[in-house]
């Protein structure tokens, strides 16, 4: 049986946290994406982002992808953790990390839950930059 671990936080999230949450002794495989505010975008230097949620349908739509990928793969453990509030260049705003028995499981599981966040979790972002801001769209 899988175990989740879901949260949308203003803290800083930690990768090491992340790993030590997620690992087992029955785990060989655990992959971890980390994003991470880059400082230029779209040839904009961008200062700041400022992320925003509807908590309680972020936390349920996190779940759901987690669900859908603990029945696609044999995965053990599922930490998605999203950051709100402002970052800046650098800044860490979201960590999943996935463990299973095997790499390949991991790998392609991660993958997906970090595409599906992008599509379905409603978490908005916005760019600051030197001459103005843009609400950048969180469904590509």
């Amino acid at each position: 049986m899988c175990q989740f671990n879901i949260q949308i936080c203003k803290e800083v999230l930690q990768v090491h946290t992340a790993f030590n949450w997620v690992q087992s002794p029955a785990s060989g495989g655990v992959n971890i994406f980390v994003g991470t505010v880059r400082a230029l975008n779209n040839g904009k230097n961008v200062i700041r982002l400022e992320f925003d949620s509807y908590e309680p349908m972020a936390i349920s739509e996190m779940s759901k992808i987690a669900q859908q990928a603990a029945n696609q793969w044999p995965l053990h453990k599922v930490l998605i953790h999203h950051r709100v509030g402002v970052l800046l260049p650098g800044d860490v705003p979201v960590i999943i990390a996935v463990a299973s028995s095997g790499r390949i499981a991991a790998f392609d599981a991660c993958r997906f839950i970090i595409d599906k966040l992008k599509e379905t979790v409603p978490i908005f972002k916005r760019e600051v930059y030197p001459d103005g801001d843009e609400w950048i769209a969180a469904h590509p």
